[in-house]
This record gives C-alpha cells, structure tokens and sequence, in this order.
C-alpha cells in the first residue's frame, strides 16, 4: 500500500519540477528579450540624437568602418616638385588623388607627375592616382577656380565610386597629420558632416564683390588674362542668403554629387549667378550648402586648415616657417596653408609629425618595412584597412570635440 503512495509523491515532485524549469526558462527568455530590446532602443535614441561626442567615442575598442578621401590637388607651371612632396605626405592605399596642373603648366610637368605616380608599386597596384589631361584655364579671382574644382569633383565621381569626403588642396599645402590619423578620427564621424568655413555676414565683399559684375574671359577663351568690370552694378539677390568664407573645403560626396547633378534647381541658380562674381570659390559652396534644407544642418563652421593672414589688410595668407611650427601642432588642424617650396619647416612636420624620410611616402599601417634610414618603410606593403593611428590623433580628437560640442555646433552653421 505504501509503495503506489511513494510513487505518486515521486510522480508529482518530477512534474513539479519540470514546471519549474520550464517557467524559468521563459522568464529567462523574457528577460533577456526586454534587455535586447532595451539596448536596441537605446542604440537608436543615439543614432537618432544630433552630432555631439565626447573622448570616449574615439576609444580605439571600437571598430567603426573606415571613410575615404577624394583629394583634389591643383597646382600650376613650376610646381611639380611640390606636387610630388605633397603625394608622397599625403598618399594612402584607400584614397583617392586628382592632380590637376592648369594650362599656365606645361605637357611635360603633367607627363612627368604621370609617370611618377605610375613608378610607384603600390599606386600600379590601387590605381588611384589621376592625372587631368586636358587642362583648365584658371584666372585668378575669377570663377574658373570654381569650374575647375567642379570639374574635378565630376571626375572623381566617375573614376572612383566608393569615397565619403573630398578635400581640395594646392601645391602650396601640407598635412600637419599621417593619413593613418586622420582616417582614424573620421571613422567616428558621421558620413554628413561638411568642413567649410561660412558666415552671412559678407560686410564689404558686399561692395567689393556680390554688387559689381566681372566677365572671366577664361570661360571662353584658352589665353589666360585678368577678368573685366562691367559698369553696371546689381543689387542683392532675394530668393537666396549670401555666403562666404574660406576657398578650402572638406566636402561630403552626397553634397558634391547634389552640386554636380543637381536635381533641383539651388545648384545651377547658383552657379549662373556666381559666374559673373569675383573670387566665387570664396562663397559658391558655403551659399549652395546653406540655402538648401537637406544640406544646411551638416556644416561644421571650419575649413579644417592652419593659415596665418597677414595684417593689415588681412587679405593674403603668409609664407608658414618654423616660426609658426608650434602653434601649427596646437590647432589641432590636419593641414595647412601655405609654404613655400622646400622651406625648413616641410622637413620638421616630415620628421616630427609625419615619420616621414624624404623621397619616401609617409608610412601608415599598410607599410610593411621598418623605419629605419635610407630604407623605404612601405617598399612593402599590406592591407589597406590596417590603421595604426600615432599620439597625434589627440590634438584632432581636442578640435573635432570643440566643433562638435553641442553647444557651439548648432549655434554657428549657416548663420
């Protein structure tokens, strides 16, 4: 009689417990999808909130895909040697190089920056250095500095599909940062951010500039002379806000491509009416980008340059030389403007910030040599996406904090 008792009292304790386990189970699972769901819509407030960063979104535990550059490198009779110089500082396996000689240079300079590209193992092997052939005519002041630098980002978004920025420089500029630095801080950026210096407040380029009416005689003829003054003056427009600021940019491809293709009609309004106004490549972006609505909240008001002015009048850059070299590393900014060819100063940023040796290109982490003298540290080379990001990202990580912080960020675009 006792053992149908036992076995009953043993029959429910089983049952008992494999209720249990199954309840735990789901509870488990409950939880576990609450705190999935949790993350995920904490994962998308972040997404979902405006740019604002601190130190620890640059922590190196993160991978975040790596960006690409487009460089759009213009330069002029006699700057070859620069030119080279500049690559060499500058060049990285996963960009992209557009060097544009202008029809002042000679077919030999273009033939002989070709040839040099083309004498480079690595550059054979990613073809992503271009040459232009056929050559625009630039006036200086006049709107064919613009057209050039459209007629570049064109080519560049036909030769090269997969780039995120485009950044125009000169045969007078350099790199204060290894490519391997700068690709670094820019993998924690969001791909809509664009560099311009800008300000509405044109003050007396409103007299000297927007009201007078120029002709640039290098959109029609291939002799190179100075832009003629009409003498009428025009009144300023309506139907848009006028912008200016610096002539370097760092540029979104989205935004770039909007101004090339244009699908609505910001761009080509704005091009029609900056053909006539002097010194264009000062405004015609920073107008473009902040009087369209999908564009004007992605400025970041900087030109991510270091220029020192002269004073008075404040209206060209000076020479940079080793005097100016300390306080070139504090501002954080990954290049800048301008030097003259061979000057002591190229050789410090080379050796301080750049490990570069002359004749070489600067190394990064897709260099698979040593660095050790007379020895080309990338002879060899590997995988693009290995990044090896120096101390120096620090000051650039301090600058892009500074202009994203979020209670500057707002209150300076498109004002």
């Amino acid at each position: 009689m006792k053992h149908p008792h036992i076995y009953h009292t043993i029959t429910t304790n089983k049952k008992w417990r494999i209720s249990i386990f199954f309840l735990s189970i789901f509870f488990l699972l409950l939880i576990s999808s609450l705190a999935l769901l949790r993350r995920k819509s904490s994962s998308t407030a972040t997404s979902q909130s405006s740019h604002h960063y601190n130190s620890r979104d640059f922590s190196e535990s993160r991978l975040p895909q790596i960006p690409r550059f487009a460089y759009l490198i213009s330069a002029t009779r006699g700057e070859a040697p620069q030119v080279k110089r500049l690559l060499r500082a500058l060049y990285h396996p996963r960009n992209y190089y557009l060097i544009h000689f202008d029809l002042d240079a000679s077919e030999d300079e273009r033939v002989e920056i070709a040839k040099f590209a083309k004498s480079e193992p690595v550059v054979r092997q990613y073809r992503n250095v271009f040459v232009v052939g056929k050559a625009d005519l630039i006036t200086s002041k006049g709107p064919t500095a613009s057209a050039s630098m459209l007629h570049g980002v064109a080519i560049l978004l036909r030769q090269a599909k997969d780039w995120d920025w485009f950044v125009n420089l000169n045969a007078w500029d350099y790199p204060l940062f290894s490519q391997d630095d700068l690709l670094h801080i820019f993998s924690y950026l969001p791909r809509d951010l664009n560099f311009l210096e800008h300000t509405s407040d044109i003050g007396w380029k409103e007299h000297q500039r927007a009201r007078p009416i120029i002709i640039d005689p290098g959109l029609y003829h291939v002799k190179k002379s100075g832009v003629f003054w009409a003498k009428e003056k025009r009144s300023m427009p309506s139907s848009f806000k006028l912008f200016t600021g610096s002539e370097w940019v760092v540029l979104t491809k989205s935004f770039v491509e909007f101004c090339i293709w244009g699908w609505d009609n910001v761009p080509r309004t704005l091009l029609m009416y900056y053909t006539n106004f002097l010194s264009s490549s000062e405004g015609y972006f920073h107008t473009v980008v902040c009087n369209h609505k999908n564009y004007q909240n992605t400025t970041v008001n900087h030109d991510l340059r270091y220029m020192k002015w002269d004073n008075p009048p404040n209206q060209q850059p000076v020479n940079l030389t080793q005097e100016y070299f300390n306080d070139m590393v504090q501002s954080g900014a990954p290049f800048a403007h301008r030097f003259s060819m061979n000057d002591p100063v190229l050789e410090q940023i080379d050796r301080e910030l750049l490990r570069r040796t002359d004749g070489y290109f600067a190394p990064g982490g897709w260099c698979l040599g040593n660095s050790v003298p007379e020895k080309d540290p990338c002879a060899r080379f590997g995988n693009s996406d290995a990044i090896k990001p120096s101390i120096n990202t620090r000051r650039l990580e301090k600058l892009v904090l500074q202009l994203l912080d979020s209670e500057k960020f707002r209150s300076k675009q498109c004002r």
